[in-house]
């Protein structure tokens, strides 16, 4: 959970910077973006001493240490697989790429698509998977496929030295302990606000 808060803390930074303002406090920066001034303290001390006595901290210079503790000060290689609806909308979000995260190649089985490029970047055959994937020096994959598919795309992905997995299909994949999954079940994510609605309509 820490981590997640380093992450929208430095989204905060980023809107900081670019209404650029210089330092801010924990309270102002609590105040302006809905957070608990106490607990960014505490994230913050977590990883060290950033802040500056009567000052608060420097937005540029925590901003660039957020982004180093989270990886991101250097650019990532993304292999997306599965380029239907879904697909397409996370390769057109323009968010990945201030993040520091460059969709790299494209992996999809439909023959309509591949052989082909979308605004420079490659679309292969999943066949082709662990050979790109190695070729690029990609560790990071999003899975876009249908349920039924994902165990398999996991499997290649794996094979492939793939070691961090963002799954969007809307089923659980089994992976080895050495390699990072993260879930992401829009609907499931429904089900829990329309689980609260209804709570307070009884």
């Amino acid at each position: 959970m820490t981590v997640r808060r380093l992450s929208v803390y430095t989204r905060c930074l980023l809107q900081l910077e670019e209404d650029g303002v210089k330092t801010v406090s924990s309270h102002d920066l609590a105040e302006r973006f809905n957070l608990n001034s106490a607990q960014v303290r505490k994230d913050l001390a977590y990883f060290g001493e950033f802040g500056v006595r009567g000052i608060g901290y420097y937005v540029a210079g925590l901003k660039a240490e957020l982004q180093r503790i989270l990886g991101l000060d250097r650019e990532w290689p993304v292999a997306l697989i599965g380029f239907g609806n879904l697909g397409s909308a996370l390769f057109h979000y323009k968010g990945l790429g201030r993040q520091g995260f460059r969709i790299a190649v494209i992996f999809d089985d439909d023959p309509a698509k591949t052989n082909r490029e979308a605004n420079g970047v490659p679309i292969f055959a999943t066949r082709d998977l662990a050979r790109e994937v190695k070729a690029r020096g990609v560790q990071i994959a999003i899975v876009a496929v249908p349920a039924e598919a994902a165990q398999s795309v996991a499997d290649q992905l794996v094979a492939a030295g793939i070691k961090a997995v963002l799954n969007f299909a809307p089923t659980r994949i089994r992976l080895p302990r050495d390699v990072r999954l993260k879930d992401v079940d829009l609907s499931i994510e429904l089900e829990t606000l329309s689980f609260y609605l209804a709570k307070g309509s009884r």
